[in-house]
């Protein structure tokens, strides 16, 4: 309810945080993984960046910030009837499109600061791998993919409302997390960062980049603005919602929170004392 409530600025100011909290942990895990599959198994290459890209959520949760993922879970108040549809909505619109801009900042940010660059290019082509990689599923596929990333996050952000301690925060978010990373699960904010850094580097980056990186901005032909909004985003936003809404939230308030319909109260009958 509080935050189906947020006033709009306050609303979409904690959204970019977030898109840039989850950007961090994407710029994370493309730099640790860099280089990683010429001399570690796929599978392990996988753990390593999603232990670090855990870091994003841990961000959002500790730090505090709006995360259109997470707030899937808001379904649970709209079935309880404590938030309006209207509310739900406008939460989960402002949150969306402040997520996408903080993580639009970002890529602009790094772009600028030329880290794509390190290592001889092997940082940008990671980068350009990685947001390439992403292009290639089908729309039903990464519908799926979807689904069980936001499930995955979800479920952390679950956990962490048993925590006490910022300790137990962090341990709740980090097994979910790697594991939606390392089964190669998609997450929409996290995809606003991946995808549009590729995007960057391949518009822009300049001729010595290229030389160094001993490939070219041809060998990436499905890396589009139009492949990443419509065969991609799309269909991602769709499963996260599914995943979190559906297979997290309103299964948990139909366990725990939705109340029984019977004609009659179910109370314990009163035990009858006789007295002579």
């Amino acid at each position: 309810m509080v935050k189906a409530n947020l006033g709009k600025r306050r609303m979409f100011a904690l959204a970019v945080l977030a898109g840039a909290f989850i950007a961090l942990g994407a710029i994370f895990a493309t730099t640790v993984t860099t280089g990683a599959s010429g001399s570690l198994t796929f599978g392990v290459t996988k753990l390593l960046g999603g232990l670090v890209f855990s870091l994003g959520l841990i961000l959002v949760v500790v730090a505090g910030a709006e995360l259109f993922t997470g707030n899937n879970l808001i379904v649970m108040a709209w079935a309880d009837k404590k938030v309006s549809t209207a509310k739900l909505l406008r939460n989960w619109i402002i949150v969306y499109l402040g997520n996408f801009v903080g993580a639009i900042l970002t890529v602009g940010l790094m772009f600028v600061s030329g880290q794509y660059s390190f290592a001889a290019g092997a940082v940008g082509v990671n980068a350009l791998n990685i947001a390439n990689g992403k292009m290639g599923f089908g729309f039903l596929q990464a519908v799926a993919l979807g689904a069980l990333c936001n499930a995955l996050v979800c479920l952390a952000v679950w956990l962490c409302m048993s925590a006490r301690t910022t300790t137990d925060k962090i341990l709740a978010i980090i097994f979910p997390i790697t594991a939606f990373v390392a089964a190669g699960f998609e997450h929409s904010v996290a995809n606003m960062y991946f995808v549009p850094m590729g995007l960057f580097i391949k518009a822009w980056a300049g001729p010595g980049f290229w030389e160094a990186a001993g490939t070219t901005a041809a060998a990436y032909p499905n890396l589009t603005w139009t492949n990443f909004l419509v065969n991609n985003l799309l269909p991602v936003t769709i499963g996260n919602i599914i995943g979190g809404a559906l297979m997290v939230g309103l299964v948990y308030w139909f366990i725990y929170l939705r109340e029984p319909h019977t004609k009659t109260p179910l109370v314990p009958r009163k035990k009858v004392v006789s007295v002579e």
